[in-house]
């Protein structure tokens, strides 16, 4: 299983280039998974469990590895399907979301493959909300599920998505009835959660599913009357999409003399130093871990006092 991983350090001269890797693996049947390996820290055969009472029922246990300990989520419960089997016979994918480490529980483990993220394609409309997938593409004529693991752990781990009642008592959300914001991610969970955060901050937004659909939005709004950076207080993306990946996205946004000036934020799950060089690298003026909604919030005021700032200036 150490194989499967061994080039996974290489992960990080992906970034930037619009292409990604996948893990795939199988649960209870022959319909093949995905994650991306950017979260994914390491594969093996699951170790013994512990049982905790109480805990949520898709929580098979926890584990502890290399001094750290965590939960185990059985992925197949988890995305409403069957348990994927006894732990000690199935692969345990330990990965890091939003600054927080988690095993998923799944079956047979297939292979990493190398793609362009304009290979992989938004899910097909008319998906309930029950759906846990972010998109689609194909291997070898077989169709893979990429799985929206933030939409998971929401619902087995919730966190606090509010701003805080301290932070909004300073702030005059009146005035902020003329702002707007564009909201670039492919999960719904984020989407609906900078949504609701922007809302709180009395800021208008438009949403988009990936960077492709959001370059094309900037482009039709460059098409009107007056500078877009003046129309539009910033752009928040994710990084991970199909089709076009946020780092992409701010790149094409940097390229076009119509966009350029637009204020990036880049909003992402993926943690640690690698990511602020990244924005660096291509351009964006900051990045924020998801979801941490009074950073946000003070990221986007920050934002606000700048822009004011410069225009009594």
């Amino acid at each position: 299983m150490s194989s499967l991983l061994a080039n996974i350090d290489l992960k990080t001269k992906l970034a930037g280039t619009n292409r990604m890797e996948l893990l795939l693996f199988r649960l209870d049947s022959k319909q093949l998974y995905a994650i991306n390996v950017f979260k994914v820290q390491e594969v093996l055969h699951c170790p013994p469990l512990t049982r905790i009472p109480h805990s949520h029922r898709v929580v098979r246990g926890i584990v502890t590895l290399r001094g750290h300990t965590f939960p185990v989520i059985d992925l197949g419960l988890a995305m409403g399907r069957r348990a994927v089997g006894e732990p000690q016979d199935q692969t345990l994918v330990v990965t890091e979301y939003n600054r927080s480490v988690q095993g998923f529980l799944v079956g047979n483990m297939d292979r990493i493959v190398n793609m362009n993220w304009e290979q992989i394609m938004p899910p097909p409309s008319g998906l309930s909300n029950n759906a846990y997938l972010t998109a689609v593409t194909e291997i070898d004529d077989e169709l893979v599920q990429v799985i929206d693991v933030e939409k998971v752990l929401s619902e087995v781990m919730p966190r606090n998505e509010s701003i805080s009642d301290e932070l909004l008592s300073s702030i005059d959300t009146d005035s902020h009835a003329e702002l707007h914001v564009l909201v670039v991610d492919d999960s719904s969970v984020a989407r609906r959660q900078l949504e609701g955060a922007l809302t709180r901050l009395g800021i208008g937004c438009t949403l988009a599913m990936n960077g492709r659909r959001a370059l094309q939005q900037l482009q039709a709004w460059a098409e009107e009357a007056g500078p877009l950076h003046e129309r539009l207080l910033m752009v928040i993306s994710d990084v991970e999409m199909p089709e076009m990946d946020g780092y992409s996205l701010t790149r094409a946004i940097r390229s076009d003399p119509r966009l350029e000036n637009l204020y990036v934020l880049l909003h992402t799950s993926m943690s640690g130093e690698f990511n602020k060089t990244m924005v660096a690298g291509v351009g964006a003026d900051a990045f924020i871990p998801k979801f941490q909604p009074d950073s946000l919030a003070e990221a986007i005021l920050q934002r606000i006092e700048d822009v004011r700032h410069s225009s009594v200036a």
